[in-house]
């Protein structure tokens, strides 16, 4: 599978309102990850402001260090952009991107959802993650890298979905390539950065929140029973712990950040 680096801008040229925050795109057959790579081109001297596009990965890597399969059939893809967000504020970078990419997916007929904190979900199974790593220097963050992989018609593990199995299943004779996918992902992650600088945080997490399939969804901590309620600035999950007091005037709220809790799949309405 050969990736078309013309089919690629065609598609970005599509959109209108397209800015294209992303001015150059590197495409690789294989690379250990396009993570690193991107570090790599970054240390080489290639100005923040580009995509990294492979077809394989041998060392794809998610959150908390998890390895992530990457076969042919996937989009792996990182982009490197310029910073200037607090270091307890850099989830927000994940946030924005996995908003800014359900909705450019959704607003293209595929309805995807959000599973706290960065992973893309489709009829309750995983079509994606988001991997954001950071530059720190006195306490800002002054470059980043986005990482994302999509499913796309490579095969998944039984929690996991790919894009064109389900456009099957929707009888949707109009499949979307994986250059189309692609610039609807880059587009997705300019979408949810320029939310973020532009309109704020506040306004960002009440979208991401409308996409949250955890809304809702019942946890436990320390055995005790709460409900998820959203999310705040830093990117921690915000639940309502149930009383163990039934006077209780008030109701305790806890925050849980990201990595302490994992919440599985399940099927969303």
């Amino acid at each position: 599978m050969e990736f078309n680096r013309q089919k690629l801008e065609l598609a970005l040229e599509e959109r209108q309102n397209y800015t294209n925050i992303f001015s150059s795109i590197h495409i690789f057959d294989t690379v250990s990850s396009t993570n690193t790579t991107a570090w790599e081109l970054l240390k080489a001297g290639i100005k923040p402001g580009f995509a990294v596009i492979a077809t394989t990965q041998t060392s794809g890597r998610g959150q908390w260090g998890r390895e992530w399969d990457s076969p042919k059939g996937g989009l792996y893809l990182s982009v490197a952009l310029n910073s200037h967000l607090e270091v307890n504020h850099g989830y927000q970078l994940t946030l924005a991107s996995a908003w800014g990419i359900a909705q450019e997916l959704r607003d293209n007929g595929i309805s995807v959802g959000i599973k706290w904190p960065n992973d893309l979900v489709l009829d309750g199974y995983k079509l994606g993650g988001i991997l954001t790593e950071t530059k720190v220097k006195q306490a800002l963050i002054t470059q980043a890298v986005i990482g994302v992989g999509i499913n796309w018609e490579n095969s998944t593990p039984k929690t996991g979905i790919n894009l064109q199995s389900w456009q099957k299943n929707q009888n949707n004779l109009n499949f979307i390539s994986l250059e189309k996918l692609t610039a609807k992902i880059i587009q997705g992650i300019e979408s949810g950065i320029h939310c973020l600088e532009r309109e704020g945080v506040d306004i960002l997490l009440s979208r991401y929140v409308r996409l949250l399939v955890n809304i809702g969804q019942k946890v436990y901590v320390n055995n005790n029973r709460g409900t998820i309620v959203g999310v705040n600035p830093s990117g921690s999950l915000h639940v309502r712990m149930e009383s163990s007091n039934s006077e209780s005037v008030t109701t305790p709220y806890i925050d849980l950040k990201p990595g302490t809790i994992s919440l599985g799949y399940r099927k969303t309405s």
